[in-house]
């Protein structure tokens, strides 16, 4: 298992500064953002579909850092009611550049459709009550994400990609280990998990016992913390409060190793080597009160520290 870097962490920086950052952090692998949640500050998914020889100067500059590219990332809700078209077509475009590139592994979200046929907006279910719920979501899953699932995991296959990393994310259809095992058996084993601890955290689940249940599903993992407040107690894990709000909210994401010490951190990394997982931890920064570069290093020296620290222990 190796320390990897999702650049979006430190989107302000330039693509060669980036770069280097991940060669001085002792990482082996970058992971680029592209999908509609990302500003895609350092490839132009359109320009690298056009030209090949951007294509191998970018993957040049990656190699010549020691570094390779772990997956594209294509993060977005491409089943909005209204805009699934335009985020749908995102999601294509970087797995055709995934496929350009040699990168077989694309992490995504499922999407999250309309509770029924006409509305604007998504609907995220988490409850089985009052009735209606479970009517939207039957609706949702088996007349909305099957058929499109099965059209992109055939598109995704055309285009050489051999691992669509879900990530269980809030206001999405798949948000828990359930979900991604049922797509995973809908679909077939293109589905894959990018296990992403801290959504799980806030979400009430233990990452360790999901590395357990996601044993050989696991495709790639993001390196990401959150630490539970104690004000918790009495707001809920349940919090409509923007990330800025970080002295009001329940929870907050913070860097790696101050959500979850270095010995939790081992554990992890454990329980994924248990499930058959070697592959990247690929950090994402978004602590509000960090900077990114700052953020990105301490979380690399944790990683470090919880990889030595597992492998003592093997």
């Amino acid at each position: 298992m190796h320390i990897g870097l999702l650049t979006d962490s430190v989107a302000s920086l330039s693509l060669d500064d980036t770069l280097d950052l991940a060669r001085d952090i002792g990482a082996r692998s970058v992971e680029f953002a592209a999908g509609d949640w990302s500003t895609s500050p350092h490839i132009d998914v359109p320009g690298l579909l056009r030209s090949e020889s951007d294509r191998a100067e970018l993957l040049r500059r990656i190699a010549g850092r020691g570094l390779d590219l772990a997956a594209l990332n294509a993060s977005g809700n491409q089943l909005h009611p209204v805009h699934h078209i335009e985020y749908d077509g995102k999601v294509r475009d970087v797995i055709r550049l995934a496929g350009a590139l040699g990168v077989t592994t694309v992490v995504l979200m499922s999407g999250l459709p309309a509770g029924a046929p006409g509305d604007t907006v998504p609907n995220w279910i988490t409850t089985s009550w009052p009735p209606e719920t479970t009517r939207v979501h039957d609706y949702q899953w088996n007349d909305v994400v099957l058929p499109y699932w099965a059209d992109l995991a055939a598109f995704a296959t055309a285009e050489g990609i051999e691992r669509l990393a879900v990530e269980m994310h809030a206001n999405q259809v798949v948000f828990s280990v359930p979900g991604v095992l049922r797509l995973r058996e809908a679909i077939g084993p293109i589905v894959a998990a990018n296990l992403d601890p801290s959504h799980l955290l806030w979400m009430g689940a233990d990452p360790l016992a999901a590395a357990d249940a996601l044993a050989g599903v696991v495709a790639h993992v993001h390196a990401k913390d959150t630490r539970i407040e104690e004000r918790a107690a009495v707001r809920s894990l349940l919090d409509p409060l923007t990330v800025p709000h970080v002295d009001e909210r329940s929870w907050n994401f913070v860097t790696v190793g101050r959500g979850h010490d270095v010995r939790w951190w081992a554990a992890f990394v454990d329980r994924l080597r248990a499930g058959g997982y070697d592959g990247v931890l690929s950090i994402e920064h978004e602590d509000a009160r960090v900077d990114g570069v700052d953020g990105v290093r301490e979380a690399a020296g944790v990683l470090r520290d919880a990889l030595d620290l597992s492998d003592a222990d093997r």
